[in-house]
């Protein structure tokens, strides 16, 4: 094997790893929410925090950059809300995180 066919093995391992990672992550979260356990807010900040993490390096994985993740984060975010997305209309939380994203960019 050529440095290239091992670079590309190891993407694909290192892309199977982090799909891993990101699922294990999600089933912990829900694990501590379906067994009712007493979680801290900063073990909560922390899963979250690696679900973000995950995503963002298994996007950069898988071609795509930073920027544009952001971009469609946004964009996601604008469509929700002009289609009233439930959770905009109970609690607001779509144009509270558009415009932290918007003022932490500036």
């Amino acid at each position: 094997m050529d440095g290239k066919e091992i670079d590309i093995i190891k993407n694909m391992k290192t892309v199977e790893w982090l799909k891993a990672e990101l699922l294990s992550n999600i089933a912990y979260l829900h694990k501590l929410f379906v067994n009712n356990e007493d979680v801290g807010k900063e073990n909560l900040e922390d899963i979250i925090s690696n679900i973000i993490l995950d995503s963002y390096v298994l996007g950069k994985r898988i071609g795509l950059n930073y920027r544009d993740i952001d971009l469609s984060l946004k964009e996601n975010i604008r469509l929700n809300l002009v289609k009233e997305h439930k959770i905009e209309r109970w609690y607001g939380d779509l144009s509270q995180l558009l415009e932290y994203i918007e003022t932490r960019e500036k």
